[in-house]
């Protein structure tokens, strides 16, 4: 709501004014009088603001509740200006220069320019009067307004400017009343017309008029939809539900509940929080009021509050709106660790502020929508009910999220009519919204590499050609012609080459990636590849079918066996073949000296493999983690222990996070570790037979193709040798390696001339036993027999 000045009126204070004067019962009101007591009754607000800055805003207050209430209070209003008037003919000559100087102090008029013309032009008849020796006196006319009538361009302004006339001092009360009667009359009049050419202006345009800058904060208004979001659409759904009051702010109040005040939206960057602000505001076409947290932050004491408190009244007062603070933990760490007492003001304020939105007579129609990347960096007191009453993550997007993403992303971008956005969407695990509109503009980049700067058929282009070439394109100030446009097409082939340049954030921020191992890389192991499959891959690929059979995901999985017999290898070749997120947790890495810290740093693993669900967190070297808990130990040990039991089946979902573990050491990890619910079901995964040794050289080999193998050479024989019979994986990759040094090393030997090339390097059955006397097994007997045991337990 604004006045004639253009400034705005706080609907607080307005309230308050008008409860002050229906207590009055009719009396006069003095509005020094009453500024002073409402400044002392509600001591909390308005008590450190300056005295005469706040009277002037109380003056304006009650200016604008004559102006709107006739009826109730004309007879305020009359006596007010009537005992104003009378006040300075009563006075006589020798206090007439102090009554008029008086009443142009308190007499403060609400618009910046005339206040100026009517302090000028008091002085000016003060100083001739107190010089004139002649009987007559100044009298001022006393009104709500001085008015000037403008009528131009620019709209219809009315100003009352009432020159101060000089009258005798025999002029009669009555007469003055006549007068003053008059002149209120002739205000009203100038404000009614006022008022009827604005809803005249704004009905002839149509829409409502685009608020303008008030105290430095700009409402915007945005042109983003939904439609330009590609992602869930349950989280659209769930936004659209908190946006009801806006719209329909009668619902919740038949029901007399309290509607929701706001919503916190956090998740990595790049995932398109701001996005989605705007694209709510551009969807219910509601203005929105943006402002980035470290804006309000200011170097006097004070001042930052202030900026808040603006804030929220320009809201308020531009209501229905929506709030958007970006980067909200800039403002609002938690107030026990913060290092200023500046922070813990602006926390405060900002919670005094939003509660103020729902302690009004009339619930404000204001949204707030915070945005952080770190939402547990923010004071607990914020994310309670009330303020932001609900929490939307926007994680790292999934296979079908992705392909919503890219088909929103390249709606102006002209591919194939074939082009495969699914294979596409497979292709790009780990990357969020901004990661795949980097990858859309480099994809664009080397289609016009290919076209402009393709190689001619006759010559192999090289790098001083392609300079030239560019060069040549550069300073060329030709257009392109029709036939070289046509051929512009963004291919599968240039997103493809695309992938090496653009990282994801997820593997930028080193926690979460898809690895690059395949089944192709694991030889043998077929046992335990089905059973990972039912457990991990079978979920994924078919929901509808568990659902049906009330089969929920197994919680976890724990691969134990000896050292280097493919466990960490099997876990990330799952992860790759069913498309998931991968975190590799080493089990000592968690463990910090100081109190708590490995704690958090448990909690920080699972809160990141929520935010990238569907993902599978692997534990290696668990042992080291979860080590058995006696009676009598109480450590750092135990917390870890006790911490990881609560994330693994604790109060917080787990939808999608599935977990995997390795040990060489299932003895001595703590048995409530191993329950059904946690890591219920354990894979062993032991020595390899012959035949599994047989294939697995065959993988690591590549078949016999990388490195050459000589004909003298038979994997199969090398496979059943009794010198492998106790080899595991990591040992046959030892020795096909220790074979090939041989074969180079008798290559480079200078005392033999060798006419073949690198690449007809060979290795040849000799290779191979020199590797023999060099390679021996990495489990010893005495291992084998516990590794037996524990298989005969497992089994059982």
């Amino acid at each position: 709501m604004k006045n004639r000045g253009g400034y705005n009126i706080d609907p607080r204070l307005k309230h308050r004014v008008h409860q002050y004067l229906k207590t009055r019962n009719d009396q006069y009101v003095d509005v020094s009088a009453m500024a002073s007591e409402l400044q002392q009754q509600f001591r909390i607000e308005y008590g450190r603001r300056n005295r005469t800055a706040f009277r002037i805003q109380v003056e304006k207050v009650f200016a604008l509740i004559c102006s709107e209430s006739d009826s109730e209070f004309s007879a305020l209003e009359n006596k007010h200006l009537a005992k104003r008037a009378r006040r300075s003919p009563e006075d006589g000559d020798g206090s007439h220069v102090t009554a008029s100087s008086t009443d142009s102090e308190d007499d403060i008029p609400e618009h910046e320019h005339t206040n100026h013309m009517n302090s000028s032009l008091t002085s000016l008849y003060q100083r001739g009067a107190a010089n004139a020796s002649s009987s007559s006196t100044i009298q001022r006319s006393l009104s709500d307004d001085w008015i000037i009538d403008k009528t131009g361009d620019r709209g219809q302004e009315s100003i009352l400017i009432d020159l101060c006339e000089e009258e005798s001092s025999s002029t009669t009360n009555q007469r003055d009343s006549s007068r003053l009667e008059k002149e209120k009359k002739s205000v009203k009049q100038k404000r009614q017309k006022k008022n009827k050419l604005e809803e005249d202006s704004e009905t002839s345009a149509g829409v409502p008029a685009k608020k303008s800058k008030v105290k430095g904060f700009e409402l915007q208004f945005s042109s983003v939809k939904f439609e330009d979001f590609g992602g869930s659409d349950e989280t659209l759904e769930e936004v659209c539900k908190l946006l009801i009051h806006m719209r329909h702010p009668e619902v919740y109040q038949r029901l007399g509940v309290v509607p929701p005040r706001g919503f916190l939206l956090h998740g990595p960057p790049g995932c398109g929080k701001t996005l989605l602000a705007q694209a709510v505001a551009g969807e219910t076409a509601l203005p929105l009021l943006k402002i980035s947290a470290p804006e309000l932050v200011s170097g006097v004491s004070g001042e930052s509050e202030q900026k808040l408190r603006e804030l929220f009244e320009q809201a308020i007062s531009s209501a229905p709106c929506i709030l958007f603070i970006d980067e909200i933990d800039a403002i609002t760490p938690k107030r026990e660790t913060a290092s200023k007492d500046m922070e813990r003001r602006i926390v405060a304020q900002l919670l005094t502020c939003m509660d103020d939105l729902n302690s009004m007579l009339e619930p404000a129609q204001v949204l707030v929508i915070g945005a952080t990347n770190r939402p547990d960096s923010l004071d607990p007191a914020l994310r309670r009910a009330g303020r932001f009453d609900r929490e939307i993550c926007l994680g790292i997007p999934d296979e079908g999220a992705r392909m919503k993403i890219l088909k929103t992303l390249c709606r102006k971008i002209r591919l194939p009519d074939d082009f495969d956005f699914r294979h596409l969407a497979r292709l790009t695990p780990g990357y969020v919204g901004a990661d795949l509109m980097a990858l859309c503009r480099e994809a664009a980049m080397n289609a016009v590499n290919r076209i402009l700067l393709e190689p001619t058929t006759e010559d192999q282009i090289t790098p001083t050609l392609a300079l030239a070439r560019l060069l040549d394109l550069l300073k060329s100030s030709v257009s392109l012609s029709e036939d070289q446009l046509a051929a512009l097409c963004v291919l599968m082939s240039d997103f493809s080459s695309s992938l090496v340049r653009v990282q994801p954030s997820a593997k930028r921020e080193g926690f979460a990636t898809v690895p690059d191992v395949t089944w192709a890389d694991v030889g043998a192991l077929q046992d335990v590849r089905e059973e990972l499959h039912m457990a991990i891959m079978a979920p994924i690929q078919n929901p509808e079918q568990f659902k049906a059979l009330g089969l929920s995901a197994p919680a976890g999985l724990l691969l134990a066996g000896p050292p280097g017999c493919g466990k960490t290898l099997l876990a990330k070749a799952v992860a790759n073949a069913s498309g998931l997120n991968f975190i590799s947790v080493k089990g000592p890495e968690l463990l910090n000296m100081y109190v708590g810290e490995s704690e958090r740093a448990v909690r920080q693993v699972f809160q990141r493999g929520r935010n990238s669900a569907p993902c599978v967190i692997f534990f290696d070297e668990i042992d080291a983690l979860c080590p058995r808990r006696s009676e009598h130990e109480s450590g750092a040990s135990v917390r870890v222990v006790n911490q990881l039991l609560t994330e693994m089946d604790g109060m917080e979902n787990r939808r999608q996070v599935f977990i995997m573990a390795a040990t060489n050491r299932p003895d001595i990890i703590d048995p409530a570790v191993l329950r059904p619910g946690r890591l219920d079901k354990t894979l062993y995964v032991g020595l390899p037979p012959a035949a599994d040794r047989h294939a697995i050289l065959n993988t690591i080999t590549k078949g016999g193709t990388k490195p050459q193998l000589d004909s003298d050479v038979s994997l199969e024989e090398i496979a059943h040798d009794a010198r492998c019979e106790t080899f595991t994986g990591a040992d046959l990759s030892a020795l096909v390696r220790e074979a090939c040094v041989n074969a180079l090393r008798v290559h480079l030997d200078p005392a033999q001339t060798h006419t073949e090339s690198a690449k007809d390097i060979r290795v040849s059955r000799v290779h191979f036993e020199d590797a023999f006397k060099k390679v021996r097994p990495s489990v010893s007997k005495k291992d084998q027999l516990m590794y037996e045991r524990l298989r005969e337990t497992l089994s059982r």
